[in-house]
Parts: structure tokens; C-alpha cells; sequence
């Protein structure tokens, strides 16, 4: 079960401000993704060596004043339902205003873990004045400052504590396939169609149920768990902020999965959700095949496939070694080919090429092509290695890691994918010291 943390709060409490102080300092930095849905409203980090995505529900309050309070009471909700820490934060300078209550009495009822954090706590006789927010009844008050990061470190150790005791779903060692995309591309349709069942409700309402669901699939001589996110709430719930909630659904199934089956309307092409969607699997190290769903309503010509494909490899450069297949779910057509596709891009994330075998096709390479020369100073790369993780990742040992330039970098990740097949794969390099 992935670990998601959501703050919440009213506008100018400093949510943004805690976020990026907890995705960018004190910390290692998994990732701090741009672009999914509005700039920098999702981001990874650990602590204590425990891994957790952020999510800062500022960042998708839409509206006028006259909304905020409902489209906060909406977002809160949401945190509720989906996260599994919730960090309330409120402003010391400010004190308890009726909307804090109003979310507070949200909270109480929830019975989720919630941590009240009073935020401006810049110096000491405003951290005096901490005590005030005990009166929300929501337990312990965690005093600190988003600006200078002082009473940080207090809130993250028991942060991390609370993670920990969430249980992770014991599921069997299969591949995990998971469905995503937006609203409407024919997810619930696609797990259905493979399903053979009616088991997600599949309506032109957009929404989705409350967990990850596990369905074992053993047919055609496949046998893998999809990870399904696709189905819907009863229609009652299906009125929250849309956007908000599919990043939410989609980050909880890409961390439980290995391979991201990522749908694409054919009508509507590859938009910039479809893209974030994308970007958000990338950034997490999964494999990715991009189904073009609903191709049977498109006119088409010889050259329509190799438009398409060259518009999506476009827009999800650079990382464009990725299988791109024409479905129609509705139809049944080409969905073995996808799950065919799926298999093989995840037979490729658990390649492992041998240290001997990388040295001798990768080096000749090198030598004929060097880093270059960055203020008088040659780059010498000695020796290449396979990192073990859960995904493909080389280390290139050599006298001066800081100086290699991106391009480069990207030039020996195409040399690798040029000499074995890492298609639909993100790979990561590093340069280290020899």
C-alpha cells in the first residue's frame, strides 16, 4: 500500500511552503514531480529511511473566495478517504479561525490518523502560543516554522512512526499490472473486458472506488495481479475535485505496481493529464505501455498509426523507448497484444546484465566517443556496474562525476538500450567517483 501523506489546511496557512521544505531539504529527495496536474503538488521523500509521497491539497483549490470553503471541505474529505497520515496545518499567528473548526470537526470524525501542525512558529513567544490549537481535540500540536524548518525533524520522526504501523497488503510475488489514465479512457471497461465480469461498475461518471483492488488474472497463459483503481463510487460521492482525486488514484496505483498500462482517449490524443499520468510512472521507475484506446472510431489511412505514434513520442520525450498499442477495449481488439506488451516490458525492468558483459560492449563505445572535456578536464569512465535494485539503474565509475554533462548521460542510456532491451523501462544512471 503506498504511503501517502496529504496536508490540508485553509489558504495561507503555508501548506506549499511545508511541502517543498519537506521534498527538497532535510532530506533524500526521491522526487518532487512538476506538472502533475498543476506545478509541484506531488513530491516523494524519506525519512529514517522510510519512503513517502507528499501531496499538498493547496495546490488544487480552485475557485473564487466565495468557494474555497467548500472546495477545502471536498479536498479534506478526499485526504480523508485516501491518505494515510493527515498533516492539518494551522497558523499560529492567526490562532483558530471557524474554518479551522470546520475541518478540525471533519477530522475528529474520521478516525484517521491526524497530526495538528501549527505552522509560523518562527521564534519563541509565538511557539508559546502553540497550546491554544489542543482545544481542536485532535491530540498532540507539532509547533514549527515551513520557512526555517525548525520543529521539522520533531514532526517527521513521529511521522514516520504512524507509517509505519499501516499494514502493507500481502500480495502474492506476481507481476503487478496497474490501469490508469483519466476519467473516461475505458479503464473499468479494459479490467472488465479482461476480467470477463461486470465487477467494476463502468458509467461515463468519473470517479473511482476506495482501494486498490487485486484481481488475479490466469488465462491465455498469462498470470499476473492487475492493480485496479478504475471502478466507481456510488454515484452520491462522485462530486469532488476531479482532478485532485485521479493524481490521488493514480499515485496509489502506480507505487503498488510494477508495469503502468497507461489508457489514452484516440479521439482527444495524448493531453497534458494524459502526459502528468505518463511523467508520474516515469519518475517512479515503472514500466510503461501507452494503450491507445477507442481506435475503432478514428478514421484512418495508411499513415494515421505513424502520425500518432510520432505526436505521443513527441510529447513523452525523451523517454520514447515505449511500446504504443491501438486497442479498442469496447471491441476486444489488440488487448492480448497489450497484455503481451505488459509482460514483456516487465521481463525487461528485471533484466540484469553482467558486470563483464556491460564493460566489454559499453567501453570500446566510450572510447570512441568520450565525455567532453569540461574546462581543460577529461572525463575518464573506467568501469560500469548494475546497481541491484528493483528496476534498471548503471553506476559509470570515473575521475570526474560531477562534470559529465546530461546529453552525455543520455547518450550512453540509448547506448544501452541500443545493445539489450530496456523498451518501456525508465533507466537511471549514475556517475561515481573511481
Amino acid at each position: 500500500m503506498a504511503n501517502i501523506v496529504a496536508l490540508v489546511g485553509r489558504p495561507n496557512v503555508g501548506k506549499s511552503t511545508l511541502f517543498n521544505r519537506l521534498t527538497q531539504t532535510r532530506m533524500a529527495i526521491v522526487d518532487s514531480t512538476s506538472g502533475v496536474t498543476r506545478d509541484r503538488h506531488y513530491g516523494k521523500s524519506d525519512w529514517n529511511g522510510l519512503e513517502f509521497s507528499i501531496i499538498d491539497t493547496g495546490g488544487y483549490v480552485l475557485g473564487s473566495d466565495d468557494s474555497f470553503e467548500e472546495e477545502i471541505r471536498k479536498q479534506v474529505q478526499i485526504a480523508i478517504d485516501e491518505a494515510s497520515v493527515i498533516l492539518f496545518l494551522v497558523d499560529v499567528v492567526e490562532g483558530i479561525t471557524p474554518m479551522d473548526e470546520d475541518v478540525a470537526d471533519l477530522l475528529r470524525r474520521s478516525g484517521k490518523n491526524v497530526m495538528v501542525v501549527a505552522n509560523k512558529a518562527d521564534n519563541n513567544k509565538r511557539f508559546e502560543t502553540i497550546g491554544e490549537f489542543y482545544g481542536l481535540g485532535l491530540g498532540e500540536v507539532y509547533g514549527v516554522s515551513s520557512i526555517n524548518g525548525s520543529g521539522t525533524g520533531e514532526l517527521l520522526d513521529d511521522l514516520v512512526t504512524t507509517l509505519e504501523k499501516i499494514p502493507y497488503e500481502d500480495v502474492e510475488d506476481l507481476p503487478k499490472f496497474a490501469v490508469i489514465g483519466r476519467p473516461n479512457v475505458g479503464k473499468s471497461s479494459l479490467i472488465n473486458a479482461l476480467t470477463g465480469e461486470e465487477r467494476n461498475i463502468v458509467t461515463p461518471v468519473a470517479g473511482t472506488t476506495r482501494d486498490s483492488i487485486y484481481t488475479r488474472y490466469n488465462s491465455f497463459g498469462f498470470d499476473f495481479l492487475l492493480v485496479d483503481t478504475a471502478g466507481l463510487r456510488k454515484k452520491g460521492k462522485v462530486h469532488e475535485n476531479i482532478e485532485f482525486y485521479s493524481v490521488m488514484r493514480s499515485i496509489r496505483a502506480i507505487e503498488n505496481s510494477d508495469v503502468c498500462l497507461v489508457l489514452v482517449d484516440a479521439s482527444e490524443g495524448l493531453e497534458g493529464q494524459d502526459v502528468n499520468i505518463f511523467s508520474l510512472a516515469a519518475r517512479n521507475n515503472k514500466g510503461v505501455v501507452i494503450l491507445v484506446n477507442k481506435w475503432d472510431i478514428i478514421e484512418k489511412d495508411h499513415k494515421t498509426v505513424l502520425e500518432f505514434e510520432e505526436r505521443i513520442k513527441r510529447k513523452i520525450a525523451p523517454f520514447t523507448d515505449v511500446p504504443i498499442i491501438f486497442t479498442s477495449v469496447i471491441k476486444k481488439q489488440r488487448i492480448i497484444k497489450a497484455l503481451e506488451a505488459a509482460v514483456k516490458v516487465y521481463e525487461n525492468r528485471t533484466r540484469r546484465i553482467t558486470t563483464s558483459k556491460l564493460n566489454e560492449v559499453l567501453l570500446p563505445i566510450i572510447e570512441n566517443n568520450p565525455p567532453p572535456a569540461v574546462k581543460d578536464k577529461y572525463i575518464r569512465i573506467k568501469y560500469i556496474t548494475q546497481l541491484p535494485t528493483h528496476y534498471p539503474t548503471f553506476a559509470f565509475f570515473c575521475n570526474l562525476p560531477q562534470y559529465v554533462r546530461e546529453s552525455y548521460e543520455r547518450y550512453l542510456e540509448n547506448q544501452i538500450r541500443k545493445n539489450w532491451d530496456f523498451t518501456g523501462v525508465p533507466i537511471r544512471i549514475f556517475f561515481r567517483k573511481k
